[in-house]
């Protein structure tokens, strides 16, 4: 994804907000609005938003799955596997 063809001023996003609104739904890419000079904030459509929260936070639960085994907190799969099949026998 290229954002330099995707960067805009503020003066362009309020002269055009409708307009990008209905493109955001059309375009699955972020749209960087600029103020003074500088990236100030990044407009996206919904889908696009939800997606990347999704994906922060399975990489969160990767991050905290990699801190465990640095601890040493975890179970060989043929242990945990006994013990779900002895608690799911014992019911």
């Amino acid at each position: 994804m290229k954002l330099s063809s995707q960067i805009k001023p503020i003066s362009y996003l309020k002269a055009h907000a409708a307009e990008i609104v209905r493109n955001m739904n059309a375009r699955h890419e972020p749209l960087v609005i600029t103020q003074n000079g500088e990236a100030k904030v990044v407009i996206q459509n919904i889908e696009s938003y939800e997606q990347t929260l999704e994906t922060m936070a399975l990489l969160k639960i990767l991050a905290i799955g990699n801190q465990q085994i640095k601890e040493g907190k975890v179970e060989h799969a043929t242990a945990v596997i006994k013990r779900l099949r002895e608690t799911r026998e014992s019911r």
